[in-house]
């Protein structure tokens, strides 16, 4: 499968490597790596042979732990591996026996590895996380999205330090090729330990804000380009929409672009930074969200949002898009189109024909006119190993890891099969096939399954939205757009620095965030800001201060 897409995404990182060449693969084959074990065996061999005589030169010699897939074979090892569970395996398979998991385990079968899969539920992941580190019983890869707990169990002493398992020459070349150093230091601290290793993203785009582009038409509405312009749609839209609905009401799952509107620090990008990306800490450092949840609160107490949304479970929150009654949302970039989420304008309009969804650009922020994107880092979860695996078992984790970044591995979970699932376009781009064929047989567990990617494995972001779009027929300018819209004006990405007191103080943090924000949005509008002094005040006694001291030096001394 040496295609000009895999080629131009390897090419850089492959040039030093002595063990794989240019445009070859990204993995080594098991001889290929039976080959490399003897060679170096047979270098060390011959340098105690020489003895003193050539002390001058520095031998080579092999890591002590081997992570290039094929570089080892294992003695019948069994990992544990976390793997998130969405509830959505078609008739016949669960998320832990399909035909993925079944090719997972060939492959690591074929250097000796056995793979068991522990499901999680995906929105669970954080809850169920802490309470199997805690009774240590997590699998020997945890996942998490959250790099602070990661951290933290890593400063307590729970977790491995994967740096030599990782940083030598000849160890995780396809890991090194495919997540290059940026993405590879996020999972590192401030001693160059590497707690977990962090997977790498197709795109930054994050977010997307959703019309009801139908209703907005025959009501004869622009595309709102400020929050006072929003405001004025959904009220025409709850009050006035075509269908009657009484219903109709406008939902938020997470507010990241919505709040960009407001920040009073989006323009600066230091600032930003020190507010840092978990909303507790940007709720108290950036005094524009006062603002944000002044908006919140306003919409909620005129009858604008849906009076429960934010306790909603996700399956809830699609309903109600599906149904119709979603005039306004704020949803994950192309949710609104993708199949992971359930293809949710394509069953709407399986209700209503007429009915459409858009996504608009981010809205002009109140305090300067300019538009600001809210957008992921370059890295998405990460992977790390408790100590209450050994230290084989890490190294066949890594392992794992390793081949999940190769061509073999991670490409073929997260595209499938050539000639099956896709073929290469002219630019080497993989082009779906069958959609419908791929929703149902792989793309329902394909993001969760390729744990050193999120959104995918692509050379480029063009080549990410290019096949991507080709994964919903009829809707390809959808999806286009909604990739676009999320990346519009200023692109502000996330942080991904976690200082030294945030592992310990992050949980109270938003202990005190998840009660008070949904004090601040469903208040009486005349309680908002003794409500949100409240917040204010429990953040500080929360060590919310501790945290802005920490990062502040930081980034001012970066």
């Amino acid at each position: 499968m040496k295609k000009k897409m895999i080629a131009c995404l390897l090419t850089l990182s492959l040039v030093a490597s002595a063990f794989v060449g240019c445009g070859g693969k990204t993995e080594p084959s098991s001889a290929q790596g039976e080959k490399e074990s003897e060679t170096a065996k047979e270098t060390e061999t011959k340098t105690e042979e020489e003895g003193d005589s050539d002390a001058g030169e520095e031998a080579e010699t092999a890591s002590k732990y081997q992570t290039t897939y094929g570089s080892k074979t294992f003695d019948n090892v069994t990992i544990t591996v976390e793997l998130f569970d969405r509830s959505n395996a078609p008739e016949g398979s669960t998320i832990t026996e399909n035909k993925w998991t079944d090719y997972v385990k060939q492959e690591m079968g074929k250097v000796g590895i056995n793979v068991e899969f522990v499901p999680v539920p995906r929105w669970d992941e954080v809850t169920k996380m802490q309470a199997m580190v805690a009774s240590q019983t997590a699998p020997d890869l945890t996942l998490t999205y959250t790099y602070a707990y990661a951290e933290d169990y890593f400063n307590q002493g729970g977790t491995w330090d994967l740096s030599e398992f990782i940083d030598g020459a000849d160890q995780a070349q396809n890991m090194k090729a495919y997540l290059g150093d940026e993405v590879l230091d996020i999972g590192r601290n401030a001693d160059n330990q590497l707690y977990g290793i962090v997977a790498k993203r197709a795109t930054t785009a994050k977010s997307n804000l959703f019309l009801r582009k139908d209703w907005l038409d025959e009501l004869n509405l622009a595309v709102p380009t400020t929050p006072d312009e929003l405001y004025h749609v959904i009220e025409q839209m709850v009050k006035s929409n075509p269908d009657g609905r009484k219903d109709a009401l406008g939902l938020v799952w997470n507010a990241w672009n919505l709040r960009m509107a407001f920040s009073k620090l989006a323009a600066d990008p230091v600032a930003l930074e020190i507010a840092s990306t978990e909303d507790a800490i940007a709720d108290y450092y950036d005094a524009g969200m006062r603002d944000y949840y002044r908006f919140m609160n306003k919409m909620y107490n005129n009858g604008l949002l849906n009076q429960e949304y934010y306790t909603m479970s996700e399956d809830d929150f699609k309903s109600y898009i599906v149904t119709g009654a979603a005039v306004f949302f704020e949803y994950a970039v192309n949710a609104s189109v993708d199949v992971l989420r359930g293809s949710l304008l394509k069953t709407l309009q399986e209700n209503d024909p007429s009915a459409d969804i858009i996504s608009i650009p981010p809205l002009k922020n109140v305090n300067d006119g300019k538009q600001y994107s809210a957008a992921y880092a370059s890295g998405g979860l990460i992977a790390f190993c408790p100590k209450t695996a050994d230290e084989e078992t890490v190294e066949a984790c890594m392992t794992y890891l390793d081949w999940m970044c190769s061509e073999d591995g991670g490409f073929v979970v997260y595209h499938g099969f050539e000639g099956e699932h896709f073929d290469f376009d002219a630019n080497g781009v993989p082009v779906v096939k069958d959609a419908e064929y791929n929703s149902q047989d792989k793309d329902w567990i394909r993001t969760d399954l390729f744990a050193t990617g999120n959104q995918g494995y692509f050379a480029t972001v063009e080549d990410f939205n290019a096949c991507t779009s080709k994964e919903a027929p009829g809707y390809e300018d959808h999806v286009i757009a909604n990739y676009e819209n999320a990346l519009v004006g200023t692109v502000n990405h996330d942080s991904t620095y976690t200082s030294p007191s945030t592992p310990e103080l992050i949980t109270d943090l938003n202990l005190v965030r998840d009660e008070y924000q949904v004090e601040c949005i469903t208040c009486p509008m005349d309680q908002f800001e003794a409500t949100y002094d409240e917040y204010m005040a429990q953040l500080e006694n929360a060590g919310v201060q501790t945290v802005i001291d920490e990062r502040t030096e930081y980034y001012n001394n970066k």
